[in-house]
């Protein structure tokens, strides 16, 4: 029953059309490999009207979008939402100032420039860019570590009480951080040109969620001295957070009770606000500003009450108003903030492209990898010189921006003049504003990035090694800080690349009846072995980590100890040697007694002259006494290859030479093209590997080595008579 599924054919098909690889590229006149020469690279890349404009629209999008913009539809839209994305930038951008531990006027730098540039070279429409508390936390641990307090102590009274001189600290790190903000921009820049938009491939989505996660971790314990209003040490490095929460827990004793009743309030009020915002959204034209309602009557309570004076709330201070002219940053620390910049560089655009293509996705439209890219790095990079820091795309303003109307980077624009406004008129208000309601906003947003948790149970049921990048993420983020953490999850989530090629599914595969589909005979109860055939296939590529164990996969399958039987093979052929040897000897002993008795060379001469002259047979695995595989072919399916190596090439050779030593033959089925062009430069084929062995298909592979090949005019013989 087997054999007869063997010998059916395919329907329509003429049964003497079994074709090598070899036979196929005669048919289908293979080409040769293209060769690209200079100068047509250099004629394509010649300068004219149309590639210029083609570059220009490209690299500022607006003039492409901005002259076909629906006025009528989408204007009052992106109006409505830009003002109100404009009142959650003013909140933020003095909450997130505070968490990168800057002067609060940082923040509404932040909130203006880099979303004003952003309107001319992003591709995103509902992405809403500025102050992020990510971002926000890796610039602080920057800042901490390299200017903490400490160095900017000065004595009072005379010497007995020391002080920190918060406006040369503030000035420093502002240097510092516009540094930081310039190198990222130009990293961005850099990969944005030379298309390297696709780097955030590496950062897979439970890495990124697992970072963001343990990164809102560290946001909250940066955060808790504001709420119990207790000054803690700064520290920097590996299990720095966890520093922190010690001596904070520490120092619950001398928490002040104003700013702690302060805080518990804010963060209800905000927190029931938002749930009502969220439950209500479908009946409410835009959101409750509670962020900005809060700031507003918490900054009223502050100046009315002196709660500074009166119960020793820390308050924002002053904010001068107006727009600061450009400044270059320092040189000096690009040596050392060189690694925080780029680690800045790729989580921020991790970020703003997740959530661009979520909203492209969404409403139909494409975003552009490296213009984003692009985009964002511009925004940092001239941002720097304003005292901005870096930025990237936030969820919950993006969700607003969407959610108010927003159809455009028109929503943005406005959102920006909002903030305009605040800075040049209304900034120097909220110098009464109590560092504990920013650090209750910081707190309650952070909501959303908690309930990524939930990841755990998710990934436990899907996918076991997504939950091991996961929780090796939040754990390294923790311990070891968010540069070093980032580092070792990057590399972790490629070591698990590495371990998955190297342990793939190994297959034998049979036939499902009636059908040409070869699936797995372990999966399959209908897939049934051809007999005497051996189909092996791999769910990954072969490379020099993986290709020997391929090859030990092979011989496992197979059903027989390929390397024994060839040892024992060797040691038969040894000995029949050894045997032959002997027999020589005894026949020329015989010959020589013989020839001394007939005095001559005589019969006897011919008799050996015969013998001699007689070629002796091959030694087979019958004929040396030895077992014999129960398969005379291996098929090896290479259709999951898209590359081989030299070490690979160099295996699979030996392969084909170990299943010849025991008289099994090897062929090679659905070979991608380029695979095979690979292994003709790697001088794969010879005299006893040939593209004979090769077929387009399992099938076809089948076909050959169950004789089908009827007697017929060959294929050379039909296009000569057709010529």
């Amino acid at each position: 029953m087997a054999a007869e599924m063997v010998l059916s054919h395919r329907p329509g098909v003429p049964r003497n059309e079994v074709l090598s690889e070899a036979e196929l590229e005669e048919l289908a006149q293979r080409k040769p490999p293209s060769k690209t020469s200079v100068r047509g690279c250099l004629r394509k890349a010649r300068c004219s009207a149309s590639t210029a404009k083609s570059l220009l629209f490209r690299f500022l999008p607006i003039l492409r979008w901005l002259p076909r913009y629906p006025v009528k539809d989408w204007l009052l839209g992106d109006i409505a939402s830009g003002f109100s994305v404009g009142i959650m930038h003013l909140p933020q951008g003095l909450a997130y100032a505070l968490l990168a531990g800057l002067p609060p006027v940082t923040g509404l730098y932040s909130s203006f420039y880099p979303v004003f540039l952003y309107f001319f070279f992003g591709t995103s429409r509902h992405n809403s860019v500025g102050p992020f508390a990510v971002i926000s936390v890796m610039i602080g641990s920057v800042t901490e570590s390299l200017l903490p307090s400490e160095d900017f102590l000065v004595s009072v009274d005379g010497g007995n009480t020391t002080i920190v001189d918060e406006k040369a600290r503030d000035a420093a790190r502002v240097d510092l951080v516009a540094t930081i903000t310039i190198l990222s921009g130009i990293f961005q820049v850099a990969l944005g040109l030379l298309q390297f938009g696709f780097v955030v491939t590496y950062l897979s989505d439970p890495l990124v969620r697992g970072y963001t996660t343990a990164a809102s971790v560290h946001v909250l314990i940066s955060q808790l001295k504001n709420v119990f209003g207790v000054s803690v040490g700064e520290y920097s490095g590996p299990l720095s957070l966890f520093k922190t929460f010690i001596e904070i827990c520490k120092k619950l004793p001398q928490t002040n009770v104003g700013t702690l009743v302060t805080s518990i309030i804010a963060m209800l009020a905000i927190f029931i606000v938002k749930e009502l915002n969220h439950k209500f959204s479908s009946k409410l034209p835009m959101p409750i500003p509670i962020e900005l309602i809060t700031i507003i009557i918490s900054t009223g309570i502050s100046y009315g009450v002196n709660l500074k004076s009166k119960f020793g709330i820390s308050v924002v201070g002053d904010i001068p108003s107006g727009l600061k002219p450009p400044t270059l940053p320092s040189t000096t620390y690009f040596g050392q903030v060189v690694g925080n910049a780029f680690a800045i560089a790729i989580v921020g655009y991790a970020i703003c492209i997740s959530l661009g293509k979520i909203f492209a996705l969404k409403h139909g439209y494409k975003v552009d990898s490296n213009q984003e890219l692009i985009a964002l790095g511009l925004s940092n990079f001239l941002g720097g010189f304003f005292e901005c820091f870096a930025i990237s795309c936030s969820m919950s303003r993006s969700l607003v921006q969407e959610g108010t109307g927003g159809n455009s980077q028109v929503a943005g624009v406005i959102s920006s003049l909002v903030i305009l406004v605040t800075i040049l008129k209304i900034g120097e208000l909220f110098r009464d504003l109590p560092k504990a309601i920013l650090s209750a906003i910081i707190i309650v947003n952070l909501k959303g990035m908690f309930k990524q948790f939930s990841d755990f149970s998710t990934l436990w049921k899907s996918n076991r090694v997504d939950l091991m990048i996961w929780i090796v993420t939040f754990v390294a983020t923790l311990l070891l800080n968010l540069d070093i953490g980032l580092a070792a999850s990057v590399a972790f989530a490629l070591l698990t690349v590495i371990f998955r090629t190297q342990l793939p599914h190994y297959s034998l595969l049979g036939r499902i009846p009636d059908t040409e589909v070869y699936k797995d005979v372990a999966e399959y109860e209908k897939a049934l072995e051809i007999p005497g055939v051996k189909i092996f296939r791999s769910s990954s590529t072969l490379y020099f980590a993986n290709v020997e164990m391929y090859a030990e996969a092979l011989k496992k399958k197979s059903g027989i100890n390929v390397d024994r039987l060839i040892e024992k093979k060797k040691k038969a052929l040894k000995k029949l040697k050894k045997q032959q040897k002997k027999a020589e000897k005894e026949k020329a002993k015989r010959k020589k007694d013989m020839e001394a008795e007939c005095n001559g060379p005589g019969v006897a001469v011919i008799e050996l002259s015969g013998e001699e002259n007689s070629a002796p047979a091959e030694p087979t695995l019958r004929s040396l006494g030895l077992p014999q595989p129960d398969f005379h072919a291996v098929i090896l399916d290479f259709s999951s290859l898209n590359f081989v190596d030299t070490v690979s090439i160099k295996i699979v050779k030996n392969i084909f030479r170990d299943f010849h030593e025991i008289e099994v033959d090897v062929f090679v089925a659905s070979c991608p093209a380029s695979v095979l062009a690979q292994l003709e430069r790697g001088n794969f084929f010879s005299s006893t590997i040939t593209k004979q062995c090769f077929f387009p298909s399992v099938h076809d592979a089948v076909l050959h080595i169950s004789g089908e090949q009827h007697t017929a005019p060959s294929l050379q013989a039909q296009r000569s008579t057709k010529l």
